[in-house]
């Protein structure tokens, strides 16, 4: 004698066997879009006060100095665990770093700064831009393509919101003692985008930094569509332009795939001046070529398109 099968109770038993398995697989899917694929890198001096403590690609920086220390971008909001360990195998104390400061404020690069203020106890300093970012969690309009207005909806591209305390203008000078770091607002890849100059104080050399905020347009981002971001091509000139005036011996980026960080942190045996493979003012212009290039040729493309 036949029986018929429940499909209900068939349903329920599917229910409590796959439900778990999802919640695992979404906890873990999750974990990763927080921590952005990112993985501990060695941390670094690359010349003077002046070091890296970021992971293995998304950059950040850690300037030092006797009246207390400067942090520059703060890394995904679930690998804030990577700058503390990197802070602290160096041997500095990351209490005593007393102000951070930010590139450009997407979930990438500002994501843990709330975690890192909250560590550190430090004042975060912003460009008005990037303070209404960072004070909203990245709850910017979306813009660019339909999959990108949907991952910005959906959330997983917000951050923890940031205590903005001192917000500046293009030109002023940021001081911790005899640390001094110049703002310049580079515009284009978000309209607050702040590259970062300062000396570093090497032996008996003082050596020009350049911390570049990004010169690629982020994913979507329509530049021949003046409605999206007004005067977004203007800003994308105006920004190359000031990036080839600025005095650079050292440059860096927020990516450290971009600069080479693994690549001139590896040649520093080789030589007896281990500063060497950083002063690279003739990469920095490559880069700045190989960007505006970039930008041009995607400008190009869209406007076709039209």
């Amino acid at each position: 004698m036949s029986r018929r099968i429940s499909w209900p109770i068939v349903a329920l038993v599917l229910v409590i066997i796959v439900a778990p398995i999802v919640g695992v697989l979404f906890t873990k899917w999750r974990t990763t879009i927080e921590r952005g694929g990112q993985q501990p890198a060695d941390p670094f001096r690359i010349a003077g006060n002046f070091y890296y403590v970021g992971a293995s690609d998304v950059a950040t920086f850690l300037i030092t100095g006797p009246e207390g220390h400067v942090l520059i971008d703060a890394g995904y909001p679930g690998a804030t665990d990577i700058v503390k360990q990197s802070i602290a195998q160096l041997g500095f104390k990351i209490t005593d770093v007393k102000v951070m400061l930010n590139s450009e404020a997407l979930h990438d690069h500002a994501g843990g700064m709330a975690d890192l203020q909250k560590a550190t106890g430090a004042q975060v300093w912003a460009s008005d831009a990037s303070a209404e970012s960072l004070t909203s969690g990245g709850d910017e309009e979306p813009t660019g393509t339909l999959l990108y207005k949907i991952i910005i909806a959906s959330g997983l591209q917000r951050f923890p919101p940031v205590r903005v305390d001192h917000r500046f203008k293009d030109g002023d000078t940021i001081r911790v003692g005899p640390i001094e770091l110049t703002a310049h607002i580079t515009p284009g890849r978000t309209k607050g985008c702040t590259t970062w100059t300062f000396p570093v104080r090497d032996g008996d050399r003082v050596l020009n930094v350049v911390d570049l905020c990004s010169l690629t347009p982020q994913p979507g981002m329509r530049l021949a569509d003046p409605q999206q971001y007004p005067g977004i091509r203007e800003d994308f000139e105006k920004t190359f332009s000031i990036a080839r005036d600025l005095p650079v011996d050292i440059w860096v980026t927020s990516h450290a795939r971009d600069f080479g960080r693994y690549r001139k942190y590896s040649k520093r045996g080789a030589t007896a001046d281990s500063v060497a493979p950083f002063i690279d003012r003739a990469g920095y212009l490559a880069y700045i070529d190989s960007g505006e290039a970039n930008f041009k040729r995607v400008l190009d493309e869209q406007q076709r398109k039209k």
